[in-house]
Protein backbone atom coordinates (compact mmCIF):
# COMPACT_ATOMS: atom_id res chain seq x y z
CA UNK A 1 0.00 0.00 0.00
CA UNK A 2 1.23 3.34 -0.43
CA UNK A 3 1.99 6.19 1.76
CA UNK A 4 0.78 9.67 1.70
CA UNK A 5 2.67 11.83 -0.96
CA UNK A 6 4.27 8.73 -2.87
CA UNK A 7 3.51 9.69 -6.59
CA UNK A 8 0.02 8.14 -7.92
CA UNK A 9 1.40 8.73 -11.42
CA UNK A 10 2.90 5.78 -12.59
CA UNK A 11 -0.30 3.91 -12.26
CA UNK A 12 -1.76 6.50 -14.52
CA UNK A 13 -1.02 6.38 -18.50
CA UNK A 14 -1.68 10.10 -19.66
CA UNK A 15 0.17 11.43 -16.97
CA UNK A 16 3.34 9.52 -18.00
CA UNK A 17 3.74 12.21 -20.95
CA UNK A 18 4.95 14.96 -18.49
CA UNK A 19 1.98 17.47 -19.27
CA UNK A 20 0.73 18.21 -15.53
CA UNK A 21 -3.00 17.88 -15.59
CA UNK A 22 -4.75 20.87 -13.45
CA UNK A 23 -8.03 20.51 -15.09
CA UNK A 24 -9.55 17.30 -12.98
CA UNK A 25 -12.67 19.25 -11.80
CA UNK A 26 -13.45 19.25 -15.45
CA UNK A 27 -12.73 15.71 -15.77
CA UNK A 28 -9.86 12.60 -14.17
CA UNK A 29 -7.67 10.54 -15.86
CA UNK A 30 -8.24 7.17 -15.53
CA UNK A 31 -5.96 4.57 -13.91
CA UNK A 32 -4.76 1.06 -15.82
CA UNK A 33 -7.52 -0.38 -13.81
CA UNK A 34 -9.68 1.33 -15.82
CA UNK A 35 -8.30 1.35 -19.08
CA UNK A 36 -8.28 -2.76 -18.66
CA UNK A 37 -11.02 -3.55 -17.63
CA UNK A 38 -12.71 -1.69 -20.79
CA UNK A 39 -10.75 -3.57 -22.99
CA UNK A 40 -11.50 -6.92 -21.40
CA UNK A 41 -14.56 -7.11 -21.17
CA UNK A 42 -15.04 -5.52 -24.88
CA UNK A 43 -12.36 -8.43 -25.82
CA UNK A 44 -14.54 -11.05 -24.45
CA UNK A 45 -17.66 -10.81 -26.94
CA UNK A 46 -20.05 -7.99 -26.84
CA UNK A 47 -23.91 -9.01 -25.75
CA UNK A 48 -26.81 -8.02 -23.96
CA UNK A 49 -28.62 -8.91 -20.30
CA UNK A 50 -30.44 -11.67 -19.73
CA UNK A 51 -29.47 -15.19 -22.09
CA UNK A 52 -27.39 -17.93 -21.35
CA UNK A 53 -24.89 -17.62 -23.48
CA UNK A 54 -21.17 -16.56 -21.79
CA UNK A 55 -21.06 -12.72 -23.63
CA UNK A 56 -24.50 -12.13 -21.99
CA UNK A 57 -23.54 -13.95 -18.86
CA UNK A 58 -20.45 -11.67 -18.62
CA UNK A 59 -22.85 -8.66 -19.33
CA UNK A 60 -25.38 -9.48 -16.40
CA UNK A 61 -22.44 -9.72 -13.95
CA UNK A 62 -20.77 -6.57 -14.77
CA UNK A 63 -24.05 -5.01 -14.51
CA UNK A 64 -24.92 -6.28 -11.25
CA UNK A 65 -21.83 -5.56 -9.68
CA UNK A 66 -21.52 -2.02 -10.64
CA UNK A 67 -24.80 -1.67 -9.03
CA UNK A 68 -23.53 -3.10 -5.81
CA UNK A 69 -20.02 -1.70 -5.69
CA UNK A 70 -21.60 1.83 -6.66
CA UNK A 71 -23.76 1.30 -4.03
CA UNK A 72 -20.71 0.92 -1.58
CA UNK A 73 -19.63 4.16 -2.91
CA UNK A 74 -22.11 5.93 -1.88
CA UNK A 75 -23.31 4.23 1.24
CA UNK A 76 -26.50 2.98 0.23
CA UNK A 77 -28.62 -0.17 -1.27
CA UNK A 78 -28.15 -1.58 -4.66
CA UNK A 79 -31.61 -1.26 -5.57
CA UNK A 80 -31.15 2.28 -4.91
CA UNK A 81 -28.89 3.23 -7.19
CA UNK A 82 -29.51 4.55 -10.97
CA UNK A 83 -27.20 4.32 -13.91
CA UNK A 84 -26.84 7.23 -16.73
CA UNK A 85 -24.80 8.91 -19.44
CA UNK A 86 -24.02 12.07 -17.38
CA UNK A 87 -25.03 14.37 -14.00
CA UNK A 88 -26.92 16.54 -16.55
CA UNK A 89 -29.02 13.85 -18.04
CA UNK A 90 -30.05 12.63 -14.66
CA UNK A 91 -30.94 15.75 -13.17
CA UNK A 92 -32.73 16.30 -16.33
CA UNK A 93 -34.79 13.31 -15.79
CA UNK A 94 -35.93 13.75 -11.96
CA UNK A 95 -37.38 17.31 -12.97
CA UNK A 96 -39.60 15.52 -15.97
CA UNK A 97 -40.62 13.48 -12.84
CA UNK A 98 -41.67 16.27 -10.32
CA UNK A 99 -42.89 18.45 -13.07
CA UNK A 100 -45.80 15.77 -12.83
CA UNK A 101 -45.96 15.92 -9.27
CA UNK A 102 -45.68 19.82 -8.77
CA UNK A 103 -47.14 23.32 -10.17
CA UNK A 104 -48.30 27.06 -9.19
CA UNK A 105 -48.04 27.18 -5.33
CA UNK A 106 -44.85 25.04 -4.90
CA UNK A 107 -41.52 26.11 -4.04
CA UNK A 108 -37.87 25.03 -5.23
CA UNK A 109 -34.96 26.57 -3.39
CA UNK A 110 -31.32 26.41 -5.35
CA UNK A 111 -28.24 27.09 -3.40
CA UNK A 112 -26.27 30.22 -4.96
CA UNK A 113 -23.14 27.81 -5.41
CA UNK A 114 -24.45 25.45 -8.00
CA UNK A 115 -23.22 24.04 -11.40
CA UNK A 116 -26.21 24.23 -13.87
CA UNK A 117 -26.65 20.60 -13.50
CA UNK A 118 -28.84 21.18 -10.40
CA UNK A 119 -29.89 24.49 -10.94
CA UNK A 120 -31.30 24.41 -14.83
CA UNK A 121 -33.51 21.04 -14.66
CA UNK A 122 -34.74 22.60 -11.25
CA UNK A 123 -35.20 26.84 -12.92
CA UNK A 124 -36.94 24.90 -15.47
CA UNK A 125 -39.79 24.02 -13.16
CA UNK A 126 -40.96 27.83 -13.46
CA UNK A 127 -42.60 27.09 -17.05
CA UNK A 128 -45.35 24.75 -14.82
CA UNK A 129 -45.74 27.94 -12.04
CA UNK A 130 -42.81 26.37 -9.16
CA UNK A 131 -41.34 28.97 -7.20
CA UNK A 132 -37.45 28.99 -7.59
CA UNK A 133 -35.67 30.78 -4.71
CA UNK A 134 -31.82 31.47 -4.41
CA UNK A 135 -30.22 30.34 -1.45
CA UNK A 136 -27.37 33.06 -1.55
CA UNK A 137 -23.64 32.58 -0.31
CA UNK A 138 -21.63 35.23 1.42
CA UNK A 139 -19.55 36.39 -0.02
CA UNK A 140 -16.40 37.31 -0.70
CA UNK A 141 -15.59 33.36 0.92
CA UNK A 142 -18.64 32.11 -0.84
CA UNK A 143 -20.07 30.29 2.29
CA UNK A 144 -23.39 29.04 2.28
CA UNK A 145 -24.81 29.56 5.78
CA UNK A 146 -27.56 27.46 6.89
CA UNK A 147 -29.15 30.41 8.93
CA UNK A 148 -29.59 32.02 5.51
CA UNK A 149 -31.35 28.74 4.27
CA UNK A 150 -34.09 28.52 6.78
CA UNK A 151 -36.30 31.73 6.35
CA UNK A 152 -36.83 30.62 2.82
CA UNK A 153 -38.00 27.35 3.49
CA UNK A 154 -41.85 26.93 4.30
CA UNK A 155 -44.29 24.42 3.77
CA UNK A 156 -44.64 24.74 -0.08
CA UNK A 157 -41.22 24.27 0.11
CA UNK A 158 -40.72 20.56 -2.09
CA UNK A 159 -36.93 20.69 -3.14
CA UNK A 160 -33.58 21.72 -1.89
CA UNK A 161 -30.68 21.95 -4.42
CA UNK A 162 -27.88 21.90 -2.54
CA UNK A 163 -23.93 21.36 -4.28
CA UNK A 164 -21.63 19.29 -1.30
CA UNK A 165 -18.70 21.19 -2.88
CA UNK A 166 -18.37 23.76 -5.22
CA UNK A 167 -17.00 23.22 -8.31
CA UNK A 168 -15.79 26.68 -9.30
CA UNK A 169 -14.54 27.88 -6.12
CA UNK A 170 -13.88 23.98 -3.97
CA UNK A 171 -16.26 25.30 -0.83
CA UNK A 172 -17.48 22.51 1.06
CA UNK A 173 -21.24 22.89 2.14
CA UNK A 174 -22.78 22.05 5.57
CA UNK A 175 -25.08 18.82 3.59
CA UNK A 176 -25.96 16.91 6.66
CA UNK A 177 -27.36 20.38 8.44
CA UNK A 178 -29.35 21.41 4.80
CA UNK A 179 -30.58 18.05 4.93
CA UNK A 180 -32.14 18.53 8.26
CA UNK A 181 -33.40 21.75 7.84
CA UNK A 182 -34.91 20.73 4.59
CA UNK A 183 -36.71 17.87 5.98
CA UNK A 184 -37.99 20.43 8.69
CA UNK A 185 -40.91 21.14 6.63
CA UNK A 186 -41.18 18.16 4.66
CA UNK A 187 -38.96 19.13 1.46
CA UNK A 188 -36.98 16.71 -0.64
CA UNK A 189 -33.12 17.73 -1.32
CA UNK A 190 -31.05 16.48 -3.91
CA UNK A 191 -27.41 16.09 -3.44
CA UNK A 192 -25.05 17.22 -5.80
CA UNK A 193 -21.27 15.43 -5.48
CA UNK A 194 -19.61 15.90 -8.61
CA UNK A 195 -16.67 17.74 -7.31
CA UNK A 196 -16.76 16.30 -3.91
CA UNK A 197 -16.45 12.93 -4.73
CA UNK A 198 -12.73 12.90 -6.35
CA UNK A 199 -12.03 14.33 -2.42
CA UNK A 200 -14.74 12.93 -0.13
CA UNK A 201 -17.08 9.71 -0.22
CA UNK A 202 -20.24 10.62 -0.12
CA UNK A 203 -22.31 9.30 2.94
CA UNK A 204 -26.28 9.18 1.57
CA UNK A 205 -27.52 7.60 4.25
CA UNK A 206 -25.44 10.18 7.18
CA UNK A 207 -26.36 12.62 5.16
CA UNK A 208 -30.44 11.40 4.94
CA UNK A 209 -30.53 13.11 1.78
CA UNK A 210 -33.05 11.98 -1.07
CA UNK A 211 -31.23 12.19 -4.09
CA UNK A 212 -27.64 12.08 -4.43
CA UNK A 213 -25.80 12.11 -7.94
CA UNK A 214 -22.30 12.07 -9.19
CA UNK A 215 -20.21 11.61 -12.21
CA UNK A 216 -18.29 8.82 -12.68
CA UNK A 217 -14.85 10.61 -14.80
CA UNK A 218 -14.66 13.27 -12.14
CA UNK A 219 -13.65 10.14 -10.09
CA UNK A 220 -11.29 8.52 -12.23
CA UNK A 221 -13.13 6.54 -14.63
CA UNK A 222 -14.64 6.50 -17.52
CA UNK A 223 -17.93 8.82 -18.95
CA UNK A 224 -20.62 7.81 -16.82
CA UNK A 225 -23.10 9.14 -13.68
CA UNK A 226 -24.76 7.41 -11.00
CA UNK A 227 -28.03 8.66 -9.18
CA UNK A 228 -29.06 7.37 -5.68
CA UNK A 229 -32.60 7.54 -5.16
CA UNK A 230 -34.23 7.22 -1.51
CA UNK A 231 -35.71 3.66 -1.78
CA UNK A 232 -39.53 4.96 -0.73
CA UNK A 233 -39.34 7.34 -3.23
CA UNK A 234 -38.86 5.41 -6.35
CA UNK A 235 -43.07 3.85 -6.36
CA UNK A 236 -43.32 7.37 -6.33
CA UNK A 237 -41.44 9.64 -9.24
CA UNK A 238 -43.87 9.01 -12.64
CA UNK A 239 -41.26 8.02 -15.20
CA UNK A 240 -40.84 7.29 -19.02
CA UNK A 241 -40.23 3.75 -18.79
CA UNK A 242 -41.15 0.09 -20.75
CA UNK A 243 -44.70 -0.91 -19.39
CA UNK A 244 -43.07 -4.27 -17.99
CA UNK A 245 -40.69 -2.49 -15.46
CA UNK A 246 -42.16 -2.50 -12.19
CA UNK A 247 -42.71 0.77 -10.72
CA UNK A 248 -40.26 0.20 -7.86
CA UNK A 249 -37.56 -0.36 -9.45
CA UNK A 250 -34.44 1.80 -10.04
CA UNK A 251 -34.71 0.42 -14.09
CA UNK A 252 -37.64 2.31 -14.79
CA UNK A 253 -35.09 5.40 -14.98
CA UNK A 254 -32.58 3.51 -17.20
CA UNK A 255 -34.10 3.82 -20.75
CA UNK A 256 -32.47 1.24 -22.86
CA UNK A 257 -29.73 -0.88 -23.05
CA UNK A 258 -26.93 -0.15 -20.36
CA UNK A 259 -23.11 0.95 -21.39
CA UNK A 260 -21.70 -2.34 -20.21
CA UNK A 261 -17.97 -1.83 -21.12
CA UNK A 262 -18.39 1.86 -19.55
CA UNK A 263 -19.60 -0.29 -16.29
CA UNK A 264 -16.71 -2.49 -16.76
CA UNK A 265 -14.68 0.65 -16.70
CA UNK A 266 -16.13 1.78 -13.34
CA UNK A 267 -15.54 -1.36 -11.68
CA UNK A 268 -11.69 -1.03 -12.66
CA UNK A 269 -11.66 2.48 -11.13
CA UNK A 270 -12.84 1.21 -7.74
CA UNK A 271 -10.69 -1.50 -7.67
CA UNK A 272 -7.94 1.14 -8.12
CA UNK A 273 -8.91 3.04 -5.52
CA UNK A 274 -8.93 -0.16 -3.01
CA UNK A 275 -6.09 -1.72 -4.05
CA UNK A 276 -3.53 1.29 -4.23
CA UNK A 277 -4.81 3.47 -1.66
CA UNK A 278 -7.28 0.81 0.04
CA UNK A 279 -4.89 -1.80 1.52
CA UNK A 280 -7.00 -4.60 -0.97
CA UNK A 281 -9.77 -4.05 1.45
CA UNK A 282 -13.20 -4.99 -0.06
CA UNK A 283 -16.35 -3.12 0.12
CA UNK A 284 -17.07 0.29 1.63
CA UNK A 285 -14.59 -0.05 3.88
CA UNK A 286 -11.96 -0.14 1.61
CA UNK A 287 -12.75 2.56 0.25
CA UNK A 288 -13.18 4.28 3.32
CA UNK A 289 -9.33 3.77 4.06
CA UNK A 290 -8.60 4.48 0.08
CA UNK A 291 -10.34 8.30 0.60
CA UNK A 292 -8.51 8.56 4.33
CA UNK A 293 -5.25 9.00 2.13
CA UNK A 294 -6.41 11.01 -0.37
CA UNK A 295 -7.60 13.38 1.90
CA UNK A 296 -4.31 13.38 3.53
CA UNK A 297 -2.74 13.79 0.31
CA UNK A 298 -4.44 16.06 -0.92
CA UNK A 299 -4.54 18.51 2.46
CA UNK A 300 -1.07 19.24 1.68
CA UNK A 301 -1.54 20.03 -1.65
CA UNK A 302 -3.99 22.62 -0.21
CA UNK A 303 -1.63 24.65 2.01
CA UNK A 304 0.55 24.55 -0.18
CA UNK A 305 -1.25 25.78 -3.26
CA UNK A 306 -2.80 28.87 -0.46
CA UNK A 307 0.45 29.65 0.84
CA UNK A 308 1.55 29.87 -3.25
CA UNK A 309 -0.96 32.06 -4.37
CA UNK A 310 -1.03 34.09 -1.53
CA UNK A 311 2.41 35.16 -1.59
CA UNK A 312 1.61 36.68 -5.67
CA UNK A 313 0.80 39.48 -5.16
CA UNK A 314 -0.67 39.85 -9.10
CA UNK A 315 -3.33 36.72 -8.01
CA UNK A 316 -6.29 37.14 -6.62
CA UNK A 317 -8.25 34.13 -5.37
CA UNK A 318 -12.08 33.95 -4.90
CA UNK A 319 -13.25 31.73 -2.49
CA UNK A 320 -11.97 30.71 1.05
CA UNK A 321 -8.48 31.54 1.65
CA UNK A 322 -8.57 28.77 4.68
CA UNK A 323 -7.53 25.39 3.84
CA UNK A 324 -10.50 24.55 6.09
CA UNK A 325 -13.92 23.87 4.22
CA UNK A 326 -12.68 23.26 0.82
CA UNK A 327 -11.18 20.96 -1.68
CA UNK A 328 -8.04 21.53 -4.06
CA UNK A 329 -10.00 23.89 -6.11
CA UNK A 330 -9.29 27.26 -6.54
CA UNK A 331 -10.84 29.95 -8.97
CA UNK A 332 -8.07 32.93 -9.28
CA UNK A 333 -7.48 35.72 -11.68
CA UNK A 334 -4.18 37.47 -12.45
CA UNK A 335 -4.17 41.79 -12.59
CA UNK A 336 -3.28 42.76 -16.13
CA UNK A 337 -4.06 39.53 -18.48
CA UNK A 338 -6.91 38.04 -19.75
CA UNK A 339 -7.84 34.14 -18.54
CA UNK A 340 -7.00 33.16 -21.63
CA UNK A 341 -3.55 34.36 -21.91
CA UNK A 342 -2.62 32.98 -18.21
CA UNK A 343 -3.41 29.50 -20.01
CA UNK A 344 -1.94 29.88 -22.67
CA UNK A 345 1.34 30.40 -21.11
CA UNK A 346 0.37 27.74 -18.74
CA UNK A 347 0.21 25.62 -21.83
CA UNK A 348 3.15 26.82 -22.81
CA UNK A 349 4.68 25.49 -19.99
CA UNK A 350 2.79 21.94 -20.26
CA UNK A 351 0.23 22.55 -17.28
CA UNK A 352 -3.35 22.48 -18.35
CA UNK A 353 -5.86 24.74 -16.38
CA UNK A 354 -9.82 25.93 -16.96
CA UNK A 355 -10.90 28.81 -17.71
CA UNK A 356 -14.16 30.52 -18.00
CA UNK A 357 -17.33 29.97 -15.26
CA UNK A 358 -17.28 26.44 -15.36
CA UNK A 359 -20.97 25.83 -15.95
CA UNK A 360 -21.08 27.54 -12.41
CA UNK A 361 -23.09 30.32 -13.62
CA UNK A 362 -24.50 31.55 -10.25
CA UNK A 363 -21.24 32.04 -8.20
CA UNK A 364 -19.60 33.27 -11.61
CA UNK A 365 -22.36 35.74 -11.62
CA UNK A 366 -22.21 36.74 -8.07
CA UNK A 367 -18.61 37.47 -7.94
CA UNK A 368 -18.93 39.46 -11.38
CA UNK A 369 -16.19 37.33 -13.26
CA UNK A 370 -19.16 35.77 -15.78
CA UNK A 371 -18.89 34.57 -18.30
CA UNK A 372 -14.59 34.73 -18.99
CA UNK A 373 -13.09 36.51 -16.24
CA UNK A 374 -11.64 33.83 -14.46
CA UNK A 375 -9.09 30.52 -13.88
CA UNK A 376 -9.53 27.37 -12.47
CA UNK A 377 -6.92 25.14 -11.26
CA UNK A 378 -8.03 21.79 -9.55
CA UNK A 379 -5.58 19.29 -7.88
CA UNK A 380 -6.68 15.64 -7.31
CA UNK A 381 -4.62 12.54 -5.04
CA UNK A 382 -2.16 11.87 -8.19
CA UNK A 383 -0.90 15.28 -8.61
CA UNK A 384 2.32 16.51 -6.39
CA UNK A 385 4.25 18.84 -5.37
CA UNK A 386 6.50 19.18 -7.96
CA UNK A 387 3.08 20.18 -10.38
CA UNK A 388 2.21 22.60 -8.25
CA UNK A 389 5.63 24.05 -7.89
CA UNK A 390 5.70 24.36 -11.95
CA UNK A 391 1.82 25.98 -11.86
CA UNK A 392 2.96 28.66 -9.10
CA UNK A 393 6.46 29.52 -11.02
CA UNK A 394 4.53 30.33 -14.04
CA UNK A 395 2.77 32.59 -12.66
CA UNK A 396 5.33 34.46 -10.74
CA UNK A 397 6.79 35.00 -14.05
CA UNK A 398 3.78 37.04 -15.29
Amino acid sequence: MVQPNTDCKRYFPALQSGFVYLDNAAGSQVPRHTIQAISDFLSTGSSNVGQLHPASKRASTVKERARLETAHFLGCDPGEVVFGQSATHLTFGLARAFSRLWGPGDEVVVSGLEHEANASPWRNLEKIGVRVKVWEARWPEGRLWLEDLRPLLSPQTRLVAITAASNLLGTLTDVKGAVEAAKSVGAWTVVDTVAYSPHHLPDVKGWGADFVFFSAYKVFGPHLAFLYVRRELIPELPTDKLWFIPDDSPLKFEPGTAQHELLAGWLGSLEYLREVLGGGIAGREGLERAYAWIEEIEGDLIQDALAGLEALPKVKLYGLPTAEGRTATFCFSVEGYRPREVEARLLEAGIGVSTGHCYATLPAQSLGIFPEASLRASLVHYNTREDLERFLGVLERL
